[in-house]
């Protein structure tokens, strides 16, 4: 069978081939199997995704324009994403034997246009992380270098994509962990909007942060699952009500546009000299086909992994307190009154990099220390928007590298917290500001792993954003 990279190839191949959604679940499956050595998948649905196939092949045989718009559309989803009868456990040993008792939002639009969930796939614990490490379902390997990481916290979500174990991925994205493991995996990382999808049945790690987002091929199934999950839900008091425009059509940019870069980023002292060559390419590439690109000063950087970090722990914090070994997950069996329950579970339920989160959040929303610490990111996050909304005046997007670097390996980050918080340092503006971004794949490095570009855009710009990446990826 052929590796499709978008769903109108899967469609193109049932029309003419007679490719059936049996046989592509058949396939996919298999390549699960031959890639288990990557540790992707933490459930594998085989029996539910088989039965379900045979449905929408039996609806297809009997009407084919009775089917839903993701007919033949294989996902897989981040284990931080709610399912109705299935486990989720964030990657983490503190929900272990958990089964959701409905499904996120986002999940039954898709269902409801006839997608198929083949299994739910490893993150990094409570989606915190850079590399897909803190898991307690151990990491998952990056497919073009096993030796290296695939990026975090979705790094099973890219993986399950980059090694055709399905045709998309939903994933979460806080501070860039869509982006930067599709910088990683070579593939296209949506994160929409804040507030653009409903963020119910998507457990929360910094809840005025946090946003499902996707992992796919190509930018035109990318803007389709995304016009599918987006809009009004009852369940979410904070959704957006914004219209819903026609983000599957991606239509190529009308006019000349105007890009802004931040000459900074290119000069930062983390910055891979290929990922900054691959930027001035691409640079380049945008001004042969008519736009500008301008360097403007932000000013900010260096500012924005500080108070991402106080701010997203101090959520944590509050968001990981349910998490307490009395009414679901793990309970540790060697408690013997209530307090023991609490701490014994907790600290044995949690892995370090989590109980690390929770400590700084506690302390920065601490008395004495609210002030110095939480108030000021809060005035930190305020300058960023600000600043970022002045720019966005004058430019249509702002383009940067995902992440500094290419994909490293296992444990060359894993001793220094800081450094290997500072990966984000291209990624967490869009998060600080609410902004769209998209992560399209940029050539390689010396080594053979792939670089990727970021493209942000204003808020609710994700037409005009997904057309421009469309164009610039080719699919």
């Amino acid at each position: 069978m052929p590796r499709f990279s978008a769903l109108a190839e899967v469609r193109r191949a049932m029309s003419e081939e007679g490719l059936t959604c049996e046989q592509l679940v058949q396939y996919y499956l298999g390549q699960i199997e031959a890639t288990a050595s990557l540790n992707i998948y933490v459930e594998v649905y085989a029996a539910e995704a088989l039965q379900r196939a045979r449905e929408q092949d039996a609806l297809y045989q009997a009407d084919p324009s009775a089917v839903g718009r993701l007919h033949g559309m294989i996902l897989s989803h981040k284990d931080v994403i709610c399912y109705a009868g299935h486990g989720v456990q964030a990657g983490s040993r503190i929900l272990e034997g958990f089964k959701s008792l409905f499904s996120a939002t986002a999940v039954e639009r898709l269902l409801a246009e006839g997608a198929i969930f083949i299994g739910r796939v490893n993150c990094d614990e409570f989606a915190m992380g850079s590399s897909n490490e803190t898991s307690w379902f151990g990491p998952t390997r990056n497919a073009a270098d096993p030796g290296r990481v695939p990026g975090g916290s979705s790094g099973g979500s890219a993986v399950a994509v980059q090694a055709d174990t399905c045709l998309a991925s939903l994933g979460s994205d806080t501070g860039g962990s869509v982006r930067q493991p599709a910088s990683f995996c070579g593939v296209v990382g949506l994160k929409p909007t804040y507030a653009r999808i409903s963020r119910y049945g998507l457990l929360a790690y910094g809840s005025s942060f946090d946003q499902i987002g996707t992992l796919t091929h190509s930018v035109a199934d990318a803007g389709l699952l995304l016009e599918i999950m987006a809009g009004p839900d009852e369940y979410d008091a904070t959704v957006s009500h914004e219209p819903v425009e026609a983000y599957a059509d991606c239509p190529a940019p009308g006019k000349p546009l105007r890009l802004a870069y931040y000459p900074e980023a290119l000069e930062h002292p983390s910055i891979q000299p290929e990922v900054k060559a691959a930027a001035q390419g691409f640079m380049q590439q945008l001004e042969a086909a008519g736009h500008t690109v301008d360097p403007v000063a932000f000013g900010l950087l260096d500012y924005m992994i500080p108070a991402y970090y106080v701010l997203t722990t101090a959520e944590a914090s509050s968001n990981l307190s349910r998490y307490d070994g009395i009414r679901y997950g793990y309970r540790s069996a060697d408690a013997g009154d209530l307090l023991s329950t609490y701490k014994q579970s907790r600290a044995a339920g949690f892995g370090p990099e989590v109980k690390r989160r929770i400590m700084l959040g506690t302390f920065v929303l601490s008395a004495g220390y609210y002030d110095a610490y939480y108030t000021k990111a809060q005035r930190v996050r305020r300058l960023i928007k600000d600043r970022t909304d002045e720019i966005f005046a004058d430019y249509d997007f702002i383009l940067m590298p995902a992440a500094p670097t290419t994909a490293w390996p296992f444990g060359a980050k894993s001793e220094d917290p800081v450094e290997m918080y500072l990966a984000d340092i291209f990624t967490v503006q869009a998060n600080m500001v609410g902004a769209p971004a998209v992560c399209i794949p940029a050539g390689t490095d010396a080594a053979g792993l792939p670089i990727g570009m970021q493209l942000m855009g204003p808020k609710h710009s994700e037409a005009a954003l997904l057309g421009l990446a469309k164009a610039l990826h080719g699919q």
